[in-house]
């Protein structure tokens, strides 16, 4: 190895040597007279000064000048540029630099070769430093840190070679054939399954790393067989004619094509092995690539097309004729044939530029012909080297997905619908208490036989009607007061029962089936009788439209529907739990497909003018949904008939149902008057009018205020009341929120709330103890009861 050259220091040093050992021979000789002695004395100066500069040359120590010192600040800086982990360390092993990703991959700053990894590791790498001592440059693989397996590159560096620079960076080969090994495992194996092929990864012993199932299922036998660790060879023989088939299949087998991808260089690397199945006949030799992609196109689950640069279809898998809804035997011939006239135009140019040389993929939102009102994406890209095909389109099954985009928009617009609805009944509440409250307070002047007697008996009687109207849009809203119960579905049909056969005729014929083992469900009895009268007077009319002489049939069944079952249904919008169905049935005149989606919209009917509000399946569907269950309605088309099936959750404590009974109402007291202060908040005028004055007439003194802040100025001025009556929804400030400052200042206060909204629904969001609830519209007679039985329960 040649010597470096002598920096400026050394040679400064050696002629101070030689000038020193020159002078001292001088002085000897002038001294001692003697030429020889002071010969030997020059001779022994330089001997001594050669030495030190030898010694000052060979030591690995050198003391640098300024202007050569190493800036490790700017060499640390650019080490954290890069993402592999790096580290700097002398001639003596110690770590003089190293970047952030170096502690974060050895969890500290320790030097080269003695790092947290195997024992065999530490000793390739310690031979990897030697080397690139020697050599200038070293590598060394598979270090094994934890989970991770690195490589690292040793370079030798330096102003004076005198440095080893280490780079550790993850193993490509270990990383590649790691990822492999999770793909075929994974949903990707599967894919690879569904398409036809078979795959495992096979370590060069011939051991098996990684398969997919399709694999081990026609190696094994069974669905979840396991091959991992196994020879793979032993599940393969092979015939007289050099035909590989599955062991486990025999000589009767099909054949496999066996396709070796030999993915890394290393000769200890893993090979990646696939199995085709072929035809008996097929040729072993000779077959064009354009066969096998057609073959393979064949396969794929994906919907697929080939096209000449005719524009003409070559083939097209079974994925893509679903799609685009074609029929056996009604191939079409272009593919402009597949979409309406307004985008034919577009999709033959885009294939006659891809034909001709385009190489980049077109994505396309055209409409089919069969569906035209849902846009499906078309992709169109340039085929190379496949025959006769120059043009491959891919096409997406999205019917599922609009399916379920209907069913979104379905759910979104009934609840955007049942909130209006429910905003208007509560409106109309506060108009019809006010009405019902006069005509109340009129009749207490008149008798019968007035002659205005019968007119506010009219109008009392058509109030309650309307009355009657709102309350159907709160069910359909899901904001009326349910009184649910556990209960038998058999039990709710056989009360009405006797009802039904009277509202059938003698032209329908009334058909009750129960299944067994039904589990008990938690609903309003009152209202699931509604519900079942609904469906069947709806039924009935269906049945007598179609064949008014009658001779039409209503089936009503009752049945289990366990979760397994669900689970086969496979519907997104009924989750999996264990029911009890209720299912109407008729031979009517069925319902056309258009009106499906809103047979359960408020004021749709399919009925003649005049002859339904369009009100009895909205109230079926909020009641049914308020209950916590899931309503569906079905027909083949008109002249087939209906199916209306409803789904109620099992109730948790089955043995609760037979401890249960329905609650006994409360007696009515039979003196309505009182005496005592009430505070009435109530924002609308008119039924505050009526409120105020049905409740003098009864002997109370009353306060009245119009929000929930004048109330509370009011309550300042006056002192405590004996009764607090108010509405829940008012501007400004809302009534529990002014209770709660009442209750602040009176603990014990009784509250009679009054609403037009559901008392359920009310009591979720207000937590307040000792309220009473007063649905809205009222009669006098009823708010008289109310507030006699809250003032008698202070």
């Amino acid at each position: 190895m040649a010597s470096a050259p002598l920096t400026h220091p050394t040679r400064s040093a050696a002629i101070t040597a030689g000038l020193a050992a020159l002078l001292a021979a001088a002085l000897v000789l002038f001294l001692a007279g003697s030429l020889p002695v002071a010969g030997g004395f020059l001779a022994a100066g330089l001997i001594a000064g050669g030495a030190v500069l030898a010694w000052r040359i060979l030591s690995p120590w050198r003391e640098e000048s300024a202007e050569h010192r190493v800036d490790w600040s700017l060499a640390r800086g650019l080490a954290c540029a890069s993402d592999a982990a790096v580290a700097v360390t002398d001639r003596a092993g110690r770590l003089v630099c190293a970047n952030d990703a170096f502690e974060a991959m050895f969890g500290g700053w320790v030097p080269p070769p003695g790092l947290p990894i195997d024992d065999a590791g530490v000793e390739r790498l310690g031979k990897a430093g030697r080397a690139a001592w020697r050599d200038g440059q070293a590598r060394a693989v598979k270090l094994h840190a934890g989970p991770r397996v690195l490589c690292a590159t040793v370079t030798r560096a330096g102003e004076e070679s005198d440095m080893l620079v280490w780079r550790f960076d993850a193993d490509r080969e270990h990383d590649l054939a790691e990822t492999i090994a999770t793909l075929l495992t994974d949903q990707h194996g599967d894919r690879l399954g569904g398409a036809g092929i078979m795959a495992a990864l096979v370590t060069p012993e011939g051991r098996v790393r990684a398969a997919n199932r399709v694999l081990a299922h026609r190696a094994t036998g069974r669905a979840e067989g396991e091959v991992e660790g196994r020879d793979f060879m032993r599940y393969l023989i092979t015939d007289s004619r050099g035909h590989v088939r599955f062991e486990r299949e025999g000589l009767e087998g099909n054949p496999l094509r066996v396709i070796e991808v030999p993915f890394l260089d290393a000769d200890d690397a893993p090979v990646l092995i696939t199995l085709l199945d072929e035809e008996e006949a097929a040729p072993a030799i000779g077959a064009t690539a354009a066969e096998h992609v057609r073959s393979l196109v064949s396969l794929l689950p994906l919907g697929l097309a080939l096209v000449d640069r005719d524009g003409r279809f070559l083939q097209m898998n079974d994925a893509f004729k679903r799609a685009a809804g074609v029929k056996p035997g009604a191939e079409p011939l272009y593919p402009g044939d597949l979409v309406v006239r307004e985008d034919k135009a577009a999709v033959a140019d885009a294939i006659r530029r891809h034909a001709g040389g385009a190489t980049h993929s077109t994505d396309m939102a055209v409409r089919l012909g069969g569906s035209p009102d849902e846009p499906v994406a078309l992709t169109i890209a340039g085929a190379r080297g496949l025959g006769d095909a120059a043009v491959l389109l891919s096409l997406k099954d999205n019917s599922e997905e609009s399916r379920l985009k209907r069913e979104v928009e379905q759910a979104t617009k009934m609840r955007a619908v049942g909130q209006l609805a429910g905003g208007v009944a509560h409106d109309f509440n506060n108009i019809l208490t006010a009405i019902i409250g006069h005509c109340d307070l009129m009749l207490m002047r008149h008798s019968p036989g007035d002659s205005d007697y019968d007119d506010i008996q009219q109008i009392r009687a058509n109030s309650n009607r309307a009355a009657g109207l709102t309350r159907q849009l709160l069910a359909f809203s899901r904001q009326q007061t349910l009184r649910p119960q556990i209960l038998q579905l058999p039990d709710v049909v056989s009360e009405v029962s006797n009802l039904l056969k009277r509202l059938m005729g003698e032209l329908v014929t009334l058909d009750v089936h129960h299944g067994r083992n039904l589990g008990p469900v938690r609903a309003d009895p009152g209202q699931l009788e509604q519900v079942v009268v609904n469906l069947a007077v709806n039924a009935r009319d269906a049945i007598l439209q179609r064949n008014p002489r009658g001779g039409g049939t209503l089936t009503i069944t009752t049945r289990a529907v366990p979760a397994t079952e669900v689970r086969r249904l496979g519907n997104e919008v009924l989750p999996i739990a264990d029911y009890t169905a209720l299912e109407v049935k008729d031979n009517g005149t069925g319902i056309a497909a258009s009106d499906l989606g809103k047979i359960f919209e408020p004021f749709f009917t399919t009925k003649e003018t005049g002859k339904g509000t369009g009100l009895g399946l909205s109230t079926v569907y909020g009641i049914v949904k308020q209950s916590g269950g899931y309503i569906f309605a079905n027909s083949d088309g008109p002249g087939k008939g209906a199916t209306f099936a409803i789904y109620l959750p099992v109730h948790a404590s089955a043995g609760a149902a037979a401890k249960t009974s329905a609650p006994k109402p409360a007696a009515k007291p039979a003196e309505l008057w009182g005496s005592g202060t009430i505070l009435l908040v109530e924002d609308e005028d008119m039924v505050r009018a009526v409120a105020e004055r049905a409740l003098t007439r009864q002997g109370y003194s009353v306060l009245s205020a119009e929000n929930g802040e004048a109330a509370l100025e009011l309550l300042g001025k006056s002192g405590r009341p004996d009764l607090l009556i108010s509405d829940v929804v008012m501007p400004t400030m809302d009534g529990p929120t002014m209770v709660r400052h009442v209750r602040e200042k009176y603990p014990d206060l009784p509250i009679v709330f009054m609403s037009g909204y559901a008392e359920e629904q009310l009591r979720k969001s207000i937590d307040l103890d000792n309220v009473a609830f007063l649905p809205k519209p009222f009669s006098v007679q009823q708010l008289a009861e109310v507030t006699r039985e809250a003032m008698a329960n202070r």
